[in-house]
């Protein structure tokens, strides 16, 4: 795959939706969990949190297929997209500074996804034009 200037991902526990962004526009991928969906149920004075920890393996096929994208914006409904920025930070510091953004967002469509990206990255090329110009 050619390298892109920007990246969107939704992300939950089960799967992430990747769209990468270049002059041609948008390229969608997708990258599924391997492990089975998990519900826990937290017993008082247990010790333990109640969650299952995240799938690494998951994280880092999502992180491999963020690598070429200039800016990304990772958006989700729960605690997988902050799972995946915590991932990026300690493991792909250089990845970890083009996130240009984290968001909550519930269940869009991809068609949802893509024009809230090119709104996103519109605002962000403006903010940054301001900053650095």
């Amino acid at each position: 795959m050619a390298d892109h200037y920007h990246a969107l991902i939704w992300i939950d526990h089960q799967q992430a939706r990747i769209f990468h962004f270049d002059a041609s526009g948008p390229d969608r991928e997708v990258v599924r969990s391997t492990h089975p969906h998990q519900h826990l149920h937290h017993k008082a004075n247990s010790g333990d949190s109640g969650h299952a920890l995240p799938d690494q393996h998951f994280l880092k096929e999502v992180a491999d297929a963020l690598a070429p994208a200039g800016a990304i914006l990772i958006t989700g409904p729960g605690s997988a997209k902050t799972e995946l920025m915590s991932y990026i930070q300690r493991t792909h510091p250089d990845l970890a500074r083009r996130v240009s953004g984290v968001d909550t967002l519930d269940h869009p469509t991809d068609r949802q996804l893509a024009a809230l990206a090119r709104s996103f990255f519109e605002k962000d090329a403006r903010m940054s034009a301001l900053l650095h110009g």
